[in-house]
């Protein structure tokens, strides 16, 4: 008599019972591999699993437990093998769960979203597929249906955290914030005591809150994410930055110097540091800080990559050709075009690289050799010598304060015909002309606290002027406001690139607009520019200031603390109704 029958003879639990797995069949060396790997013996657990295999090489449960192993080494295309593999013997939900994880870690993220579909079709009562689900079509930018597979997953699961904080994250990201913040708020109820996801959550609050101009209420969020981790630099960049929107600039930097202490080279800390430096009117300090964007993915990816010596202002350049490549926004290349002749001036031949739509307009900068819109310098570029991103130019001419370029108008003549056009299409100059502008660009990350609605202008329109629209794409509710509104002139189907805008600006006698780049193309010209500004400004307006040094002919309306464009539209039209009756008074 063997063991195994001795102990079942003596009244013990029998091994071979069929429900129990014997100490030598696959299912048995599987179990003992799961617990290893539960207890973190990830070799012992490694070579129970390949015993199982070596018995049965597609008993399924061991090769998910190879799968998981190789997820665990971070070996994502052994671990999609493996699990693929269970999945063939058995697609059980959980298999698909880990095989859909393999995929999105190897960035196959429609496969992943295929995999995790077919798993929530097997077992749709389970949220934590649905939320599996939403983080793969996440992957793919398919925010709508992301969100769907979130609130479904709430709704199995009222208090599944992951669901919750994605959803969170992902409205903050669709720029829902209210919305936002109620499912942050939802984490903070669900682990009160889990500090890891405290800190996380609490800085997410904090930070939905400071994008939401509410940074007094923000910051005790962020201390509570500090309290639990004082090193946490997300939340600590999240500070500064509420803390710059509350104006406590002293505070912000120190912020800023801790964060530097603990990580010298985080980049966006640098970064915002730098255009605090900026706004405050250090310029020396603002302008090298600034040059940190250069390792920030989303501000460099639009700058190549060149062999040739970067030109920031200590070479000789003479005789030299010199290609200057717009790096950032419409609006920055507008505003930093100033400084071509100079470069040119130093007997430089300029080679200029912009956006399409400026090529026609800044072309005939004094000094530029040749001008090159970025869609055919993308293959390729003639030789040069140097380079240097145009944004860079202020560093490479030591601006400060007192010596920016503001002769105006800088941009090139416009061609008369062009201009006379333009007169032609708007009429009788009969009333005060003035351009509109209401909104940016929507995918900026800042447009919440500059751009506002044409509704929102309304209190202006009743005046006696003629209101011309400037605003390019504007959006649905702006579109249906704007076809209500007969009062506006609205030409821009005809403004096919910003040569046609200066045409049209160049006819009018005053532009009203937020910080867009039409704001910078009407201020070059020396167009009369009234810009609307949020309370926390972008740094080339300054601070507690009317007027701009980099444009003569600009004035500064800003909003009060209360971050309210209403009083500022007052304030505007109050201003646009005594300009009006000056300007009749002149006619007459």
């Amino acid at each position: 008599m063997n063991s195994r029958e001795r102990r079942t003879a003596a009244g013990e639990p029998s091994s071979l019972n069929p429900d129990r797995p014997t100490a030598d069949t696959p299912a048995a060396l599987y179990q003992a591999g799961l617990a290893d790997l539960r207890a973190e013996r990830y070799l012992d657990a490694q070579l129970h699993g390949q015993q199982a295999l070596a018995l049965d090489s597609n008993h399924a449960d061991s090769l998910h437990l190879m799968g998981l192993l190789s997820l665990h080494a971070t070996q994502y295309d052994h671990a999609a093998e493996w699990i693929s593999r269970a999945v063939a013997q058995d697609p059980r939900p959980e298999f698909l769960y880990s095989l859909g994880t393999a995929l999105r870690h190897q960035k196959r993220y429609q496969d992943a979203v295929n995999v995790f579909d077919k798993a929530v079709q097997l077992k749709p009562d389970k949220a934590e597929l649905w939320t599996a689900l939403g983080k793969a079509l996440v992957d793919l930018e398919r925010r709508d249906e992301a969100l769907l597979s979130f609130q479904h997953a709430l709704k199995l699961n009222p208090q599944l955290w992951d669901a919750a904080h994605e959803s969170g994250t992902l409205l903050n990201r669709m720029g829902r914030r209210e919305e936002a913040l109620a499912h942050f708020m939802r984490c903070a109820e669900l682990k009160p005591n889990h500090a890891a996801d405290d800190a996380t959550t609490f800085n997410n609050i904090g930070n939905t809150l400071q994008s939401l101009d509410r940074s007094a209420e923000a910051l005790p969020w962020l201390d509570r994410a500090l309290d639990r981790r004082p090193d946490f630099v997300d939340a600590l960049v999240n500070k500064a930055i509420a803390l710059s929107q509350l104006r406590r600039f002293d505070e912000a930097f120190a912020i800023y110097a801790r964060i530097k202490a603990l990580n010298p080279n985080h980049v966006v800390s640098n970064w915002n540091a730098a255009l605090l430096h900026l706004l405050t009117g250090d310029f020396e300090a603002g302008w090298a800080g600034r040059e940190t964007r250069r390792d920030i993915p989303s501000l460099s990816a639009g700058y190549p990559k060149f062999t040739e010596p970067m030109w920031l202002g200590r070479e000789n350049i003479e005789g030299k050709a010199i290609l200057i490549a717009s790096d950032e926004g419409l609006g920055d290349a507008i505003q930093f075009a100033r400084y071509v002749p100079g470069v040119a001036a130093r007997g430089a031949r300029v080679i200029l690289v912009l956006q399409d739509a400026l090529c026609s307009l800044l072309s005939g900068l004094p000094g530029v050799s040749q001008c090159i819109p970025k869609s055919v310098a993308a293959n390729g570029v003639p030789p040069f010598d140097f380079h240097c991103p145009l944004c860079s130019l202020p560093l490479a001419f030591a601006t400060r304060l007192d010596s920016i370029p503001a002769d105006m108008p800088y941009l090139p003549p416009l061609a008369t015909g062009r201009v006379k056009a333009w007169e032609d299409r708007l009429g009788p100059h009969d009333k005060l002309r003035v351009g509109l502008v209401w909104s940016g660009n929507p995918e900026h990350k800042g447009d919440h606290h500059r751009s506002t609605s044409l509704r929102a202008y309304s209190a202006l329109l009743d005046v006696d002027a003629t209101f011309v629209s400037l605003q390019k794409d504007p959006r649905p509710n702006d579109r249906a406001t704007l076809l209500e509104r007969t009062d506006i002139v609205d030409l821009t189907t005809e403004l096919t690139d910003f040569t046609e805008t200066a045409a049209l600006i160049s006819c009018l006698d005053l532009v009203i607009t937020v910080d867009t780049s039409v704001a910078h193309l009407a201020g070059a010209l020396g167009c009369p520019t009234w810009i609307l500004l949020a309370y926390s400004p972008d740094y080339r307006w300054l601070l507690d200031r009317d007027d701009s040094p980099w444009y003569p002919s600009v004035r500064l309306f800003r909003q009060p603390e209360s971050r309210d464009y209403a009083p500022v539209v007052d304030c505007v039209r109050a201003e646009l109704t005594a300009l009006i009756s000056r300007w009749e008074q002149a006619k007459a």
